[in-house]
């Protein structure tokens, strides 16, 4: 069956007409961003002029239906290049400022990004944020350089984190697919990246569109689709992410079981990829890396451990079909222990990791049900990486993430032994010779 095109505004088609082909394009979902767009769009122009000043550039802004004045910001947004040093911008950059259609969510913005990439047969894109405060016109470069002079099909952000910041990505995400792929991609859910033209077309011809990758989960949706297609991927530094960190026992259980969802799901799509996997290799990581302040995180651990132990007593009937007799037993020592002994080892942690993968894939029960009752263990999790990481600094208590990776790796064989049979789908990959 074939994917159709994502639709485009008139207004729109006549502008990608009018401007034929580009060579870089950098987009920009939005909704609602009036207050911070403006400075992403100076620093994306800055960037552009400053490193890519020969190079036909196409800046898109894909915008959700904002009621804040957004697209205007954008379209009124210029720079002094003068003042930033730059003397004469060799090559015009365009502006496409649009709204995308389908389903409400990134992943819509990102489609229309990807079709216009496609129209304007861009060599290399990149998309960012519409809400950084700490975006420079370095950003630009590193993102969009690896593809254009190195090959590259798809750039990974890394940033710098509070140790505390990310939790879903260092204790789920981040472990499990580098297992599972074997890639050490360290933020697979990073939202500012690099990629080519070639690999654009390949997201837009998956059905995803209409499902709920387009709400949510679009992140991790793409790293996994790059990493399974063969596609060539590296990393760029690009320092600290300003954004408003939240401490992990709030507000959560909503992202959690977004991005549980979407992981546990292409371990479905993908389990052909990475049943044959053994181990991981580091991704060539690009950029000039340098020590950065973070803002912190304040946790309440004693409200996380409190959530662990409600779970225990109210979601037991429910963790019995989620988890293995052993692991649902290593849980219950954890019933009566004082707070500061409080402890989820890492084969521990990784074996509830895995068995909640299985019981999705085996529809133990309910999907739904099942991703909302593995909150109260990450809650649990969390707090037991917090309590061992106190006395650390962020780079020291990264030594403790790479052990939990080195055991997700070692207890791959448990993961596939409970997985039960693969079928072999048939082959298909990305196609990058053009």
């Amino acid at each position: 069956m074939i994917v159709a095109p994502a639709s485009l505004t008139p207004q729109t088609e006549t502008v990608v007409q009018a401007i034929g082909e580009t060579e870089v394009l950098v987009g920009i979902p939005s909704y609602n961003n009036a207050d911070t767009i403006g400075h992403v769009v100076r620093a994306i122009s800055v960037g552009l002029a400053k490193y890519f000043p020969r190079a036909r550039a196409v800046l898109v802004n894909s915008d959700g239906g904002s009621s804040d004045g957004t697209p205007e910001v954008v379209a009124q947004s210029v720079v002094d290049y003068g003042a930033m040093l730059i003397s004469e911008r060799q090559s015009l950059l365009h502006k496409i400022i649009t709204p995308y259609h389908g389903l409400p969510g990134k992943g819509s913005a990102f489609r229309t990004v990807f079709e216009i990439a496609r129209r304007l047969k861009a060599k290399a894109c990149a998309v960012v944020d519409s809400d950084l405060r700490s975006i420079t016109p370095e950003w630009i470069e590193v993102l969009l350089r690896p593809v254009l002079d190195e090959g590259y099909d798809y750039v990974a952000p890394y940033y710098l984190r509070h140790k505390y910041d990310g939790t879903i990505t260092n204790s789920i995400v981040y472990p499990l697919t580098r297992c599972l792929y074997g890639q050490r991609i360290r933020q697979p859910i990073g939202g500012d990246f690099g990629f080519s033209g070639a690999l654009a077309a390949h997201y837009l011809d998956k059905h995803v569109w209409e499902s709920d990758v387009a709400r949510f989960g679009i992140d991790i949706w793409m790293t996994t689709e790059a990493i399974a297609s063969g596609a060539r991927v590296c990393q760029s530094f690009l320092g600290a992410k300003i954004h408003n960190p939240k401490d992990p026992a709030a507000d959560l259980s909503a992202m959690l079981v977004q991005v549980a969802g979407a992981l546990f799901s292409l371990m479905e799509e993908h389990q052909t990829v990475w049943t044959s996997i053994e181990g991981s290799k580091p991704v060539t990581l690009f950029g000039f890396q340098y020590q950065v302040g973070v803002e912190p995180v304040h946790v309440n651990i004693d409200a996380m451990i409190a959530n662990f132990r409600q779970g225990l007593a109210d979601l037991e009937p429910i963790w019995r079909q989620m988890l293995a007799a052993e692991t649902l037993e290593g849980l219950f020592l954890l019933k009566e222990c004082p707070p500061q002994a409080f402890h989820i080892p890492d084969d521990l942690w990784t074996r509830i990791v895995y068995d909640i993968a299985v019981a999705y894939h085996q529809y133990s029960m309910p999907r739904e049900h099942l991703l909302k009752a593995l909150t109260p263990l990450y809650l649990g999790r969390t707090a037991s990486f917090v309590l061992e990481t106190q006395g650390l600094t962020s780079i020291e208590a990264e030594g403790r993430i790479e052990l939990l990776c080195q055991t997700f790796e070692k207890q791959k064989s448990y993961l596939i032994q409970r997985w039960g049979p693969v079928e072999k789908p048939p082959a298909s990959g990305l196609n990058v010779s053009g």
